[in-house]
């Protein structure tokens, strides 16, 4: 039976401590990574089976922590699209890239929303651990050479996510997957929406906010390569597995690229806003 969510929460309920899939009303919890910070009792119905065939139920469980929409046993990899945004890369003054800048991130690096942290390692403890604000796409099923015009049809949902980054270790080399899948530098959440909430993902504004300032504002339409393009040439004589999470790059405003530098330091603020979605929040922490 195919899924019948709409905005799916996966989350450790009040009565029983245990971890659910649950679907959240949207009119009543609009935003839910906020409703969960502001320490709101967020309601929530039941799903029944897994986030691939999870069927909505009438019973009501509460919210005692949020949790990625996606846990990590169902994660094979984490595929994360570099130079993604045209206005990132004016910012950054290099040119339009011809084909997907792709690397990787290990499931290692899934991390949730509050009250998970974005936890530092020493070895980026110093001033270069940034952010960027992405929105990402998990995958429904499993396919190889996907055609473009069916691409859309291997997504199971819609979330922010960020792509935390240890600089130092980024600019030492052409390689990124080192130093950008340290262990809980994939924050995701906290939400996952379905594709019947959002037929087109390519209208939304996205938005990192540091300490309460907003760094990155910018539109999914400024995309190089959008979901179907990625999905297609991503699939091209490689198997993607159902789960698979795509990070579809960040626009201008990342920490590294602002004058003066923003850095994560402990106990920052940091959130992911993106429209229709709702907002990922994480505080810092330093190892």
């Amino acid at each position: 039976m195919s899924p019948n969510w709409r905005r799916l929460i996966r989350f450790i309920a009040e009565e029983d401590g245990q971890v659910h899939l649950g679907d959240v009303d949207e009119k009543e919890f609009p935003d839910v990574g906020l409703a969960t910070l502001n320490g709101e009792k967020v309601t929530a119905s039941l799903i029944q089976g897994s986030i691939f065939d999870g069927v909505v139920t009438s019973k009501k469980l509460h919210v005692a922590q949020l949790l990625s929409p996606i846990g990590m046993e169902d994660v094979p990899i984490i595929r994360c699209m570099g130079l993604n945004y045209r206005d990132h890369a004016r910012e950054a003054n290099m040119p339009i890239p011809d084909t997907p800048v792709l690397f990787i991130k290990p499931r290692t690096a899934l991390n949730g929303p509050y009250p998970a942290k974005i936890n530092v390692p020493q070895l980026a403890q110093d001033g270069s651990s940034d952010y960027e604000a992405e929105l990402s796409v998990i995958l429904s099923k499993t396919g190889r050479d996907i055609p473009e015009s069916e691409a859309l049809n291997y997504v199971l949902g819609y979330t922010c996510s960020n792509d935390v980054s240890a600089r130092t270790q980024q600019f030492k080399n052409s390689q990124w997957s080192f130093s950008k899948g340290l262990d809980g530098s994939a924050p995701l959440g906290p939400v996952l929406v379905s594709p019947s909430v959002i037929p087109d993902p390519h209208v939304l504004q996205i938005k990192a906010i540091h300490n309460g300032a907003v760094v990155q504002d910018s539109n999914t339409r400024e995309m190089i390569f959008d979901i179907p393009k990625t999905i297609a040439f991503l699939s091209q004589g490689t198997t993607l597995e159902k789960g698979t999470i795509i990070m579809t790059g960040t626009g201008p405003g990342i920490g590294a690229m602002r004058n003066p530098k923003v850095v994560l330091n402990h106990d920052d603020d940091m959130r992911i806003e993106i429209e229709q979605i709702g907002t990922l929040v994480n505080k810092v922490y330093y190892e």
